[in-house]
């Protein structure tokens, strides 16, 4: 069977996306968030985001940052519409237990500090 050098390209680079995708497990979806739309808690989730997240996922949450500049994969987009169409739950799974190069913040960060942030990065939906 003769497979073409644009066949394997177009193979390799679905492996490399699907390989770079990260999803929640589907019970994460049912974690519920008990501070959705508390403004104190997107206060807090801002000041957590400035020190802990911005040097990799960049000001505006873009995933630009300056050391996530040499991460593979690239750090998240905070403001793509793949993003921002995970549940709270899968967001705040994923904070908790990471997935290299993105940290797991269970043993850094408390629960609550972890909802703050969650609800921080819906404040870049656009």
């Amino acid at each position: 069977m003769k497979i073409t050098l644009t066949l394997l390209l177009l193979i390799s680079a679905t492996f490399a996306v699907n390989a770079q995708t990260w999803v929640a497990p589907k019970s994460a979806d049912a974690i519920e968030n008990p501070f959705t739309g508390n403004k104190d808690a997107i206060k807090k989730g801002k000041k957590l985001f400035a020190s802990m997240c911005v040097i990799c996922h960049g000001f505006k949450g873009k995933g630009d940052g300056v050391a996530g500049a040499a991460l593979s994969p690239k750090p998240a987009n905070f403001t793509s519409k793949t993003i921002q169409a995970q549940t709270d739950g899968a967001l705040f799974w994923k904070l908790t237990n990471g997935k290299a190069p993105m940290a797991a913040y269970k043993d850094m960060l408390t629960k609550e500090q972890r909802w703050q942030l969650v609800n921080y990065l819906r404040t870049f939906k656009k």
